[in-house]
């Protein structure tokens, strides 16, 4: 097989059609973009798991007059509600907040809002703060212990909280996929009459090749090229998209909340774990999309 009669007709095929090609290759882009944000997405989602897996507590908010009266959880009740917490093996450890804690750290948390001159420490609980050694069934096993004791106000699941944020960001992967499939779609007609519109075009020489003993696979070849090729752009094009679009946008719209310790930043090394797999399916649909095109609508 003469590689450079394959080389010329690819370059030949993507100059004759260039207003569909670039339509294919901005489509892929968008649709391949899409997927990357989606899998950013799970990216983050699962580095946010391990994030909060030491980080999550159960809070035990204790009454106001055992708060007011207990500084150092050395008074009966604090203590009575201490101990159980630590003799059980689900827990990792329990430490105890007073109110003045409790007060700095939300001074912290609202820094510079005027919610932060409004509160006064004997206006919060103080709380026994418990790390669990297995968070899905010491959770259950606390709450179980804690509730209806003397001295209890309310037991906190901080993991109901980060639910919420989990199922935030499984909301936008949702979503990025679901506008992913439907440019796919269009990325995958663009590509089909593409491959049958440059077959049209070249119909004559290629029965030429075909009468002179071409094989259906060398006369085929370069319009799968052709199809792989638009993929493989849109792929780079989705790739340096995302890159210019973390240091664009995302940085400062996630500014806050990465600073915070709310969710770790999108970095480039996980736009670099993303790009092979975009480079892989943009490839792949493209190749396969063309062979299928080409053995049902176009006979070569």
């Amino acid at each position: 097989m003469r590689s450079d009669f394959v080389v010329r007709e690819v370059l030949t095929g993507l100059r004759r059609n260039v207003t569909m090609t670039i339509a294919m290759v901005l489509t892929t882009a968008i649709s391949l973009g899409l997927v990357g944000t989606g899998l950013l997405a799970v990216r983050t989602i699962d580095r946010t798991e391990q994030l909060y897996s030491d980080r999550v507590e159960i809070q035990v908010a204790l009454t106001s007059d055992v708060s007011a009266a207990d500084q150092d959880c050395s008074q009966p009740v604090c203590a009575s509600l201490k101990t159980i917490l630590q003799n059980s093996p689900l827990v990792a450890s329990v430490s105890y907040e007073n109110q003045q804690a409790a007060y700095e750290r939300y001074k912290q948390l609202f820094a510079g809002q005027s919610l932060a001159d409004v509160v006064r420490p004997q206006s919060l609980p103080a709380t026994l703060r418990v790390k669990l050694a297995d968070q899905a069934a010491g959770a259950a096993a606390v709450k179980e212990a804690m509730t209806g004791k003397v001295g209890v106000r309310n037991i906190i699941d901080q993991r109901d909280v980060v639910a919420k944020l989990f199922d935030f960001l499984g909301g936008v992967r949702n979503v990025t996929f679901a506008l992913a499939l439907v440019q796919a779609v269009a990325a995958l007609l663009l590509i089909s009459n593409t491959v049958q519109v440059s077959a049209f075009t070249r119909r004559t020489e290629v029965g030429v090749m075909r009468l002179v003993g071409a094989t259906r696979w060398y006369t085929q070849l370069p319009f799968l090229i052709e199809a792989v090729v638009t993929g493989v752009i849109g792929a780079l094009i989705a790739s340096g998209g995302l890159l210019a679009g973390k240091f664009l946008f995302i940085d400062s719209l996630l500014s806050g909340i990465v600073s915070n310790g709310v969710v770790p930043p999108i970095q480039v090394a996980d736009i670099l774990w993303v790009s092979p797999f975009l480079l892989m399916i943009g490839a792949g649909i493209a190749a396969i999309t063309g062979y299928v095109t080409l053995r049902l609508y176009v006979r070569l």
